[in-house]
């Protein structure tokens, strides 16, 4: 091999000179080949960080002559399954201050919501989410879905139910001269009118703790309904004897909800938590309505 010494003082190799640049490649590539690795590995993560949609927040609406506590067994699924669940106290004041009041709560919310509303809480969510475009889908159980112009009263008086001889009145005082008459259930009729498929000592409960209604929350008329333009899910009652189910079933074929049957009272959410839960997963999961 022929050896000569180069300028710089050291020993230059001509057959070493192609050698070098050959490693030199080869180091290059390697660097190249895990530069392309790194960039596999994290390139589908980044892409999932900004693709995957946000999962909504629940928000559960009781109805008349129920509490939050309703949905007890309901929001015990829907933790489970990793959902941020609020169910705020609707105060059963009248439609458009209740409706008012649930608007006020969305305010609170980031992010997407899915709100649910039982029986008298239907009206409520129909007008609470009027205008709110993160209000991704609406679920109805054994609810009223009032159009614009109807209330309570009016849709009963089309599908009678024996709720109308289940209730007594009860006149009320409140700050500043305000008076009203609040509607309870005759605790002796609650369990049939009810809650049918629970038990009796449970019933009994349910009419020592019930939350009265206003009158003005039957006989106000709803000035939105917001399931015109958000998809809805209708879970009917088929035993329920508060809500005429006929009410529920012509309610949901008008608004083109998603609907299913199930063999309960009114009450579904404590009687079916489970198949509640389901339908409002179906909601949630639902990819968002375009506007």
């Amino acid at each position: 091999m022929d050896l000569t010494e180069s300028g710089t003082g050291t020993l230059a190799c001509p057959a070493l000179g192609p050698l070098r640049r050959i490693r030199r490649a080869h180091l290059l590539a390697a660097g190249c080949a895990a530069i392309t690795l790194c960039t596999a590995d994290t390139a589908p993560a980044a892409t999932d960080a900004t693709t995957a949609p946000a999962r909504p927040t629940i928000v559960l609406v009781h109805g008349a002559f129920a509490d939050a506590s309703s949905w007890n067994g309901v929001v015990e699924r829907l933790q489970r399954r990793g959902y941020t669940v609020i169910a705020p106290a609707n105060p059963l004041r009248g439609l458009y201050n209740d409706s008012t009041y649930i608007a006020s709560v969305l305010d609170s919310i980031k992010g997407p919501m899915v709100l649910v509303g039982h029986s008298y809480g239907g009206a409520v969510i129909s007008s609470a989410a009027e205008g709110n475009a993160r209000v991704t889908s609406l679920v109805y159980v054994s609810a009223l879905m009032p159009d614009v112009g109807e209330s309570g009263m009016s849709l009963s008086a089309r599908f009678p139910s024996a709720l109308a001889t289940a209730t007594k009145s009860v006149p009320y005082r409140a700050a500043g001269g305000v008076t009203g008459t609040d509607l309870y259930l005759k605790p002796d009729r609650l369990h049939q009118v009810f809650a049918a498929d629970l038990p009796e000592s449970t019933a009994r409960l349910l009419a020592v703790t019930q939350r009265p209604a206003a009158t003005t929350a039957f006989s106000e008329k709803a000035k939105a309904a917001a399931w015109k333009h958000i998809p809805s899910w209708f879970l009917v009652a088929k035993h329920d004897r508060t809500i005429n189910p006929d009410q529920e079933r012509y309610e949901a074929r008008r608004a083109g909800s998603h609907t299913v049957e199930i063999d309960s009272s009114h009450v579904a959410m404590l009687a079916h938590p489970e198949a509640v839960t389901d339908l409002i997963l179906q909601a949630a999961m639902a990819p968002p309505p375009s506007r």
